[in-house]
């Protein structure tokens, strides 16, 4: 994460947090540790001073074989911290022309592990990372790590407050039809509904015996104004954005009236309408025409991913907004597992994993942690700009924005005088504002690189973000860098 050689050259941010501790441990160092811990991972440097332009230099640390004994000591004591992440690797002396560093390099912590806290109380010793300094969680981000923790996966719930009347079952027969399509001679095609829902997971029996929803079945086929009733902040909104001048051309949403209001309904009335301007080409199997492409199967996956993975505890619902050259996907919780490592695939760790069952039967979605890589595959074959995922905290939110223009049309936008257009484009502002995330502050040379574009391309992208009260700058001519504007 840092090269030593040059460690004047960072800044603290929302990985790097420096401490002189000329004096001992800083007491402050256990908030920090909670923080990182929380949010994305971090460093902690001790022996380093941040002077007046922000850069980082190394003191004279007189004992710092002690300070490491005694981080050791505090971070085993259960009274203190709530769980030692680390290992031995994870804690080094480090040279800087003569003068010692302790490094401490604080993992983002497991799922089963959150939150990691302070001083024995969970609610009032929880940390997060927010640009360069730690916050304490309020109580909803910490009940949301809680949830997670669980071993059960938080759509298995039984809900005994609720009854089988809570679910619209048209609904219900239209994914049994679905089924029945993909799955032939299933077993339980002649089950009756509520012998069938409870072998899907939509329905539980408690200690009495009696059938109720599970937060899986509720939202999967119940009627919208029964979901809120356990999902209090439960809202599902699609959007097309295709005309500046008005908010938007086409609207969805869940709280409408006129429709069931629940995940599977919402599921195909969006899938149709993000894949209605894709070209399908002429494909025979069989005989029969196959119109359906890679991009097709990477946008239900995608919207699957959008709608298993959602935190429906959480705040602010799903939102979905296709523009005319790109799409973004958004739903609140955080990654349950590292978001390089989603990249990667071959791990799965969903958030409602009877959804995915629920899912799966009808063809929809995969278990095996390939969906993510699958989507950045089609995107790279198409030649389009790489797909984005933003994970973002204060709300806990998941965006992943996918861009459906070539670079070359890019180009052939800006050489035929639409840079306003071109400018704009929604996927690389969220590139900008998740790598001012990751770095506190950045040159337009720093984005150009990122980007891979012209540096006069970067500076219009910038200027718009600053105008629309996005960025800050601050410096001037070579000196000037961009923040994000708190």
């Amino acid at each position: 994460m840092i090269d030593f050689t040059n460690i004047e050259k960072y800044k603290e941010n929302n990985r790097i947090e420096a401490k002189k501790a000329i004096g001992g441990l800083p007491r402050s160092i256990w908030e920090t540790y909670s923080a990182f811990a929380n949010t994305l991972g971090g460093i902690i440097l001790l022996g380093v001073e941040e002077h007046a332009d922000k850069s980082l230099h190394p003191v004279d640390l007189p004992d710092p074989e002690k300070l490491i004994k005694d981080f050791w000591d505090i971070v085993n004591n259960a009274n203190k911290v709530s769980a030692n992440i680390l290992s031995d690797k994870d804690v080094t002396v480090e040279n800087k022309d003569g003068k010692r560093i302790v490094a401490i390099r604080v993992p983002r912590a497991q799922r089963s592990d959150k939150p990691v806290f302070i001083d024995g109380n969970p609610l009032s010793g929880s940390y997060r990372r927010n640009g360069e300094g730690d916050y304490k969680c309020t109580r909803e981000e910490v009940q949301a790590m809680m949830r997670d923790a669980a071993v059960k996966t938080q759509d298995m719930k039984v809900l005994e407050n609720m009854e089988l009347d809570a679910f619209d079952y048209d609904s219900v027969k239209r994914y049994r039809i679905r089924m029945k399509t993909y799955r032939p001679a299933h077993v339980w095609e002649e089950l009756e509904d509520a012998e069938f829902l409870y072998k899907l997971g939509a329905v539980g029996r408690l200690s009495d015996g009696k059938m109720h929803p599970t937060a899986a079945g509720l939202l999967m086929f119940g009627y919208e104004y029964e979901i809120v009733k356990e999902f209090p902040s439960y809202f599902l909104d699609y959007q097309e954005q295709f005309d500046p001048n008005t908010r938007w051309t086409d609207r969805i949403v869940s709280s409408s009236g006129d429709w069931s209001g629940n995940i599977y309904d919402f599921y195909f009335r969006v899938y149709n309408k993000i894949t209605q301007d894709i070209k399908i080409p002429f494909k025979l199997e069989g005989g029969d025409r196959i119109d359906d492409t890679s991009v097709h199967k990477a946008l239900r996956e995608a919207l699957a991913n959008c709608l298993i993975n959602a935190d429906y505890y959480g705040r602010q619902g799903i939102v979905i907004i296709k523009k005319k050259d790109v799409i973004t996907l958004s739903n609140p919780g955080e990654f349950r597992i590292d978001v390089e490592a989603a990249k990667s695939g071959g791990v799965s760790d969903p958030r409602n994993s009877t959804l995915i069952k629920m899912f799966n039967l009808i063809d929809v979605g995969e278990r095996a942690g390939s969906g993510i890589p699958n989507i950045f595959n089609v995107w790279k074959k198409q030649g389009w700009s790489a797909p984005v995922i933003i994970e973002s905290f204060e709300p806990d939110r998941i965006t992943l924005s996918l861009a459906t223009e070539k670079n070359g049309d890019k180009k052939a936008a800006i050489k035929s005088g639409d840079k306003k257009a071109a400018t704009k484009t929604e996927v690389h502002r969220q590139a900008i504002i998740s790598y001012l995330t990751e770095n506190v502050s950045a040159k337009s040379a720093e984005i150009a690189e990122l980007l891979g574009l012209q540096s006069s391309r970067v500076k219009e992208i910038l200027s718009d973000m600053v105008k629309d009260d996005i960025l800050v700058p601050e410096g001037s001519n070579k000196n000037r860098v961009y923040k994000l504007k708190s």
